[in-house]
């Protein structure tokens, strides 16, 4: 998929992960993953496209949530919205995904909606592996590329893509049970979950239904 610069943020966020949790919902078309494969997806994740396009992701989701805050001043935990039905090979791991930073955070909750929402999961195949693209205007989706998601577990991509839409940037030099060291541990982490520390960082960007301003990126 490509986005053109003219276009109104058309950013897509090569939400890094190219480490996440053991592969699954591959389809028919997707053939094994190889080592280039992995290769590409990191070279993407470090890219400054992606970093980039992953500040301009959060950034929609925070315009789109302020009406909430407009309607709502003295709310506690923003509700941000999602829909699968262009990812229906993933909807496991995605419901896991919810349920891990549901249970994580408390500033703000992820649910899901049969239309619309604040952003979409979709699937497919790309070569730069799993990512987000962003229109700019609070609206944007999560793609999770079919190969990637063989070689790497598929709960810890789609966490780790998640992530980025409650404002945590790529960590690759962290550890395994950093989650938002995506890729940077290798194919053999399985840690799903966020640390102490990404639990904190969103809760601190959205408390009391607020998002702070930037990232406070450290990679």
């Amino acid at each position: 998929m490509r986005h053109s610069r003219k276009a109104v943020l058309a950013a897509t966020v090569g939400l890094g992960l190219a480490a996440t949790l053991g592969g699954i919902a591959p389809t028919a078309t997707a053939a094994p993953a190889t080592a280039a494969d992995s290769a590409g997806y990191a070279a993407y994740e470090r890219s400054a496209e992606n970093q980039a396009a992953t500040k301009a992701f959060f950034e929609a989701v925070q315009r789109s949530v302020a009406e909430q805050r407009a309607a709502n001043p003295g709310l506690l935990a923003v509700t941000v919205t999602y829909n699968t039905r262009s990812a229906p090979s993933f909807r496991s791991q995605i419901a896991s995904s919810t349920q891990i930073w549901n249970s994580s955070v408390t500033n703000v909750k992820l649910q899901e909606v049969s239309t619309g929402g604040n952003f979409s999961y979709r699937e497919g195949n790309d070569s730069r592996g799993s990512y987000a693209s962003t229109d700019g205007h609070g609206r944007g989706y999560i793609f999770l590329d079919y190969r990637q998601n063989q070689q790497y577990n598929s709960t810890r991509v789609t966490a780790h893509e998640t992530g980025h839409v409650l404002g945590l940037p790529d960590h690759y030099s962290g550890p395994c049970s950093e989650l938002m060291s995506g890729g940077g541990p290798g194919t053999s982490c399985q840690n799903p979950n966020p640390n102490s520390a990404e639990r904190s960082r969103v809760n601190q960007l959205w408390a009391n239904g607020l998002v702070a301003s930037g990232l406070g990126s450290k990679g």
